[in-house]
């Protein structure tokens, strides 16, 4: 069963309590299912788009049928292993993330603005699992190792959107864990369920706008007739690698985008935890520290598992693919499928 989250202050005696809404999507429509829907309707328009796309541009070098992933291929010893794992780790990640959406929506007791957020969080592990997972499932297994043009560039639209959604609803969960921490006699003021929908459709948001952006800046790059990547999945770093074309512009366009994403938001949640800890020290109670910490162990092992690999991936050299490969896979399939147990 999942854990009632905290409504007694940790920081205040027994007798100071919390009050939240009985019912917390009752006051709201639910964004968690929404964004569920909003995910396979914008899969199915970018799939669309680009797909007519290849059509059009069948005989053009730079718009080739297929991409090769190499993947794992300079290990083939490892491929059969992975596929094992990689299978179960899928059936397990989907049954997990979606047994957290369905509790969250039958139990009153969990309808908060935290299991609000981790609704948020599983439509997104789902959402990047059913993009990489499948056709990593197909390359492992068979010697085949092809993508469609229109799906490698499915993928890279939709894998740089989930990821940087991630990246803004981490910190809005940060800042909830604040809320709840430094200023619990405001909590239900602050975290109301209006602004709970607005920071949620802020995060899914910004990271389509970016995703639109620098995918659509990709598409648009010419490649001579280079259609061999060097990974399991498409995204739009390798892929801009693939160009025969000055690509300044679209690194600059790169750089500046990750921003809010990869610096602004790690900070708020920095800053966020920074008063947090203030806040620990200054209670007495050796009970009260530690319902705050069982309040947000829980979120900073999800940060440290997304922020953790993602910066060491990006501060790998470009040399050390393999390296760089094998922490992808960490990054796409680890947290996924571990969510569901750390908040449970």
């Amino acid at each position: 069963m999942l854990p009632d989250q905290g409504k007694t202050d940790a920081t205040q005696g027994p007798s100071s309590r919390v009050h939240r809404p009985g019912n917390f999507y009752t006051e709201v429509t639910p964004l968690a299912p929404a964004s569920a829907n909003l995910c396979l309707q914008v899969q199915k328009l970018i799939l669309s788009a680009v797909h007519k796309i290849a059509v059009m541009e069948g005989e053009n070098m730079s718009f080739p049928n297929a991409f090769i992933l190499l993947g794992f291929s300079d290990h083939p010893w490892l491929e059969m292993p992975l596929f094992g794992v990689v299978l179960v780790s899928y059936i397990l990640t989907l049954m997990g993330n979606s047994s957290i959406i369905l509790l969250t929506l039958l139990d009153p007791r969990l309808q908060t603005p935290m299991y609000f957020f981790l609704d948020n969080l599983s439509v997104l592990d789902l959402c990047v699992t059913t993009t990489i997972v499948p056709q990593l499932l197909v390359n492992l297994w068979g010697t085949k190792k092809v993508i469609a043009y229109w799906s490698c560039f499915t993928q890279a639209y939709l894998i740089h959107w989930t990821g940087c959604t991630e990246c803004i609803l981490l910190a809005a969960m940060a800042f909830d864990r604040y809320v709840a921490i430094c200023r619990p006699r405001q909590y239900t003021v602050i975290m109301r369920p209006q602004m709970c929908v607005q920071l949620a459709a802020a995060a899914w948001a910004s990271g389509l706008a970016n995703s639109l952006l620098q995918a659509t800046l990709t598409l648009q790059l010419h490649r001579c007739g280079h259609h061999t990547i060097d990974h399991f999945f498409c995204e739009v770093p390798v892929l801009i690698k693939l160009a025969c074309e000055d690509t300044t512009a679209n690194d600059l366009s790169l750089s500046m985008g990750a921003i809010p994403f990869a610096l602004v938001a790690p900070f708020l949640v920095l800053v966020s935890y920074a008063f947090i800890a203030r806040a620990v020290l200054k209670l007495s109670s050796a009970e009260g520290r530690r319902k705050v910490f069982s309040t947000c162990s829980s979120h900073m092992v999800v940060v440290t598992m997304y922020y953790g690999p993602a910066t060491y991936l990006y501060l790998q050299p470009p040399a050390k693919s393999t390296q760089a490969k094998f922490m992808s896979f960490i990054y796409c399939i680890i947290p996924p499928l571990l969510n569901p147990l750390i908040y449970t």
